[in-house]
């Protein structure tokens, strides 16, 4: 028998393997991380792909591959992917924090909406109060009747109306030319 060196240049002549096309199915992450052979209908296959092994093995620590294959068999298709974004949420949520898991996260953002409402709520007084004071000085050194305007935005302020940050409000808005009212403010 003739033995051929394959030295990079030249293809061999003859291959050791037969000429049928062999394929050569890549398990899935999870059936990769489980150690088992990847099944052609394999219900894990389309959510959890070999590229991304650290998907299924979070799900898995917290909630058991019989469990996901359980869940998954449950469900419809059409809503599998959903179902395996949560768990993979909650898996993460669950090891970053083993107390509370996603609710923590919950309560942690409802207390952070909670701080910013409370901040818009007083950035919003500081605005409306800054406009009545501005309203009350020009209208002092405009017309000597300042209590009417005074006391509408203070009534604007006490029934809680929107309008009264509106820029088009009387309370802010005065129908004199901008040079006097300047002249009239540092007097």
């Amino acid at each position: 028998m003739m033995s051929h060196h394959y030295d990079g240049s030249k293809q061999p002549q003859h291959s050791l393997l037969p000429c049928t096309d062999v394929i050569i199915v890549t398990p899935c992450g999870a059936c990769k991380m489980l150690r088992r052979r990847c099944v052609e209908k394999c219900v894990l296959a389309p959510h959890f792909p070999p590229t991304e092994p650290l998907k299924f093995i979070m799900a898995h620590r917290v909630f058991g591959a019989s469990n996901i294959i359980k869940l998954l068999q449950e469900l419809h298709e059409s809503e599998r992917a959903d179902a395996v974004s949560s768990m993979v949420y909650e898996a993460n949520a669950r090891i970053i924090n083993p107390v509370y898991g996603s609710v923590g996260t919950i309560f942690q953002l409802q207390n952070q909406v909670n701080q910013l409402q409370a901040q818009l709520a007083k950035a919003k007084a500081e605005i409306f109060t800054m406009k009545c004071q501005h309203a009350a000085i020009v209208t002092t050194k405009m017309c000597p009747s300042s209590q009417i305007l005074s006391q509408e935005c203070f009534d604007e302020f006490k029934h809680g109306s929107d309008d009264s940050f509106d820029s088009n409000s009387p309370s802010v808005c005065i129908d004199i030319e901008e040079e006097s009212l300047w002249d009239i403010i540092w007097a």
